[in-house]
């Protein structure tokens, strides 16, 4: 997203009042009482929160309004669900509505195809996992919503894995005065670090410095995977003399590295 765009869905977001706890709760009891005029208070008092939400799919390339508008619907969902009697911000309870809506939206608008069954399964689990958190305040375990909707679990992961969509490498996972941090910049390859890679030219090149004989019995030794006995028997020398030969060589190796 642009972080100077100003309006956003013909919203001036500059212009955008944010509301206290207090102001929030008053505004939902009254909400919960059928006063329309509250909820659309409440609505545009947390409309900051959807802004600040849509900003983590940034790095996206859905068009920034229509995540505004995903958005606007979780929060609204999330007004009309909420349990005024339970000493829990509403923060706290709409974030993960918020979220979960957008993820809906670009979830229906994946290009990778899962079978009809496989979404069917995995919209039941959501609805299900939806349901168990507006009863318990809590992100509900697989188990629970698996015995929820009466479907095997392990049916129940690769259903919502199938859906998931794909995490871009460059997607920024932290962001600190306009340096941000990608999923890339957290993948290691232990296996090709430079340690490993200078290691892997030494060698390279104190191979190289050995005679012809001592190369070929190196390659075929620890590249091949040959006995010294079926290396005796290839160059026509004995397997005492291939076994001299190979010391002399590493131990060459080992100076030089």
């Amino acid at each position: 997203m642009r972080y100077t765009k100003v309006e956003i869905c013909g919203v001036n977001t500059s212009e955008l009042k944010v509301l206290n706890d207090e102001e929030k709760r008053s505004l939902l009891i009254m909400t919960k009482s059928g006063n329309t005029k509250a909820r659309e208070d409440l609505i545009r008092g947390n409309l900051r929160l959807v802004l600040s939400i849509i900003q983590r799919f940034s790095s996206r390339s859905e068009n920034m309004d229509d995540l505004f508008q995903v958005g606007c619907i979780g929060l609204i969902k999330a007004i009309d669900n909420f349990n005024v009697e339970l000493d829990v911000k509403f923060s706290t309870y709409a974030v993960p509505m918020i979220i979960g809506e957008i993820r809906r939206y670009l979830r229906d608008n994946n290009t990778i195809r899962v079978s009809r069954s496989m979404r069917d399964l995995a919209y039941k689990a959501l609805q299900a996992r939806e349901e168990l958190t507006n009863e318990e305040l809590a992100e509900p375990s697989i188990d629970a919503i698996a015995k929820k909707i009466n479907e095997n679990k392990k049916d129940v992961v690769l259903a919502l894995e199938a859906i998931t969509e794909p995490v871009s490498l460059y997607e920024p996972v932290y962001n600190d005065s306009g340096d941000s941090l990608f999923v890339l910049d957290q993948i290691k390859d232990s296996s090709s670090d430079d340690e490993v890679w200078i290691d892997d030219i030494a060698l390279k090149e104190a191979i190289k410095r050995l005679d012809e004989r001592e190369k070929r019995i190196i390659d075929m030794r620890f590249y091949s995977g040959k006995t010294q006995s079926e290396v005796a028997n290839e160059i026509g020398i004995s397997q005492a003399q291939v076994s001299r030969l190979e010391k002399n060589a590493l131990l060459q190796i080992r100076r030089q590295i």
